[in-house]
């Protein structure tokens, strides 16, 4: 056999272990972009110590990463927070800290709420049976509440965290302060977890920063940037650097303002009669409709947005959820900037965020104003443009008052120390 023969003979082998590596089976569960089909990009934060494992989920090619945490205890082994889906590719990657570093100890779901984290806590556990599982106060699911043994958590081995930290067992390496707001139908939690050695806080949803540049993983499946940076239906897909960059700082501003005000929408009859005449009409393209068109100032947008990377709090929590108990909040966020951390980790966007306690504090200023979508880092025209950006979750809110499925924001009362 030539070599010519054997490359198209092991070809196809090679792809179907990649999909095989990448496949993840359970994707009807939670049915977001890859769906069953998903790549992970593995970083060593801190040396021999953090390293973060990101994956990508989405709608409609607004993606962002989803990322876990991976962090190397003093006493052997491994703390995870924040498990992302279990493939092969996943799993071997972690084999590979296991060899070197022992077992996964504790698996750390830190919310109740977030579907798109606690979905995979339950297969991921299953490939470590030796760990232990933590998870956040008050799960809930919907529409009835299931036991957690029902929704996949190992019975034998799920604990929920302790209100004290010290009660923790983990608690030696790390403090954590746990958030959880009643929603009346739900709550929304989030425990920020603090490792002490390396000074890295871990967060979910609470605290983001956008990058400039599309994260790491995107090199492995460009093809959402590449859709987003088109202006019209009749623009060809073409992939370069300045596209993958433009593509991610539209799908940021979709990702966090859901409608962005410099983003118009087409009519169906005129995205139709565009797909028509689209140079690529096939499934990955929607068949060529593009119902929408940017204005030219939305980079203006990006850039208020970005604030040079400052960490701040995204809009939907800012006007549906933590105003639902500003007081609670504060508390939550006084105790975190009580602590020695130089960076944080979140579970999307830009990671490591390289900041200050007085910095992450400062993201949380909105709750002791009267503008939801303020902070003090803004300057006057990001203050407007911010605005003008934000009115499409004002409106949301608004109507979900109306229909009774939220409650309006609670007036901020003057905190009391409850810090532990």
């Amino acid at each position: 056999m030539n070599a010519q023969e054997s490359n198209s003979g092991t070809m196809p082998q090679k792809r179907l272990m990649q999909r095989r590596d990448w496949s993840w089976p359970f994707w009807p569960a939670v049915p977001l972009y890859p769906y069953g089909k998903r790549r992970t990009c593995c970083c060593e934060v801190v040396e021999d110590t953090i390293w973060t494992f990101d994956q990508l989920h989405g709608i409609l090619y607004t993606i962002v990463p989803i990322r876990m945490s991976v962090v190397k205890l003093e006493t052997g082994g491994l703390l995870v927070y924040a498990p992302i889906a279990p493939t092969r590719e996943c799993i071997r990657m972690m084999n590979e800290l296991v060899a070197s570093y022992g077992d996964v100890k504790y698996i750390i779901l830190p919310t109740s709420s977030g579907l798109e984290h606690k979905v995979f806590v339950g297969p991921f556990a299953r490939c470590f049976p030796q760990a232990q599982v933590f998870i956040a106060p008050h799960q809930w699911s919907f529409p009835f509440n299931l036991p957690l043994s029902w929704l996949g958590f190992p019975a034998k081995r799920t604990y929920i965290l302790p209100e004290n930290s010290s009660l923790a067992p983990m608690s030696s390496e790390f403090d954590y302060a746990i958030l959880d707001i009643d929603l009346g139908r739900g709550s929304f939690a989030e425990v920020a977890f603090f490792h002490k050695r390396s000074h890295t806080l871990l967060l979910t949803d609470s605290i983001v920063s956008v990058p400039e540049e599309p994260p790491a993983i995107f090199q492995l499946d460009p093809y959402p940037l590449l859709f987003h940076a088109r202006d019209n239906a009749l623009e060809a897909i073409a992939d370069n650097e300045a596209n993958r960059r433009k593509g991610w700082q539209r799908i940021s501003l979709f990702a966090i303002y859901f409608r962005p005000s410099t983003l118009e929408t087409i009519g169906l009859g005129q995205a139709f009669q565009d797909a028509l005449k689209a140079p690529d009409r096939s499934r990955k393209t929607y068949f060529g409709v593009f119902p929408f068109r940017w204005r030219e100032n939305w980079q203006q947008s990006f850039a208020a947005l970005r604030n040079q990377g400052r960490p701040f709090v995204a809009p939907i929590l800012q006007t549906l959820i933590f105003p639902q108990d500003p007081t609670q909040v504060l508390n939550w966020a006084d105790q975190i900037a009580s602590w020695d951390f130089q960076q944080i980790i979140s579970c999307h966007f830009d990671s490591p965020i390289q900041t200050s306690p007085e910095q992450f504090r400062q993201a949380f200023a909105f709750l002791e104003q009267k503008s939801s979508v303020s902070q003090n880092s803004f300057t006057s025209e990001n203050h407007t443009i911010i605005a003008e950006d934000a009115k499409f979750i004002k409106k949301l809110e608004a109507n979900l008052i109306k229909w009774g499925i939220a409650t309006p924001p609670k007036e901020f009362f003057e905190k009391t120390n409850t810090n532990k």
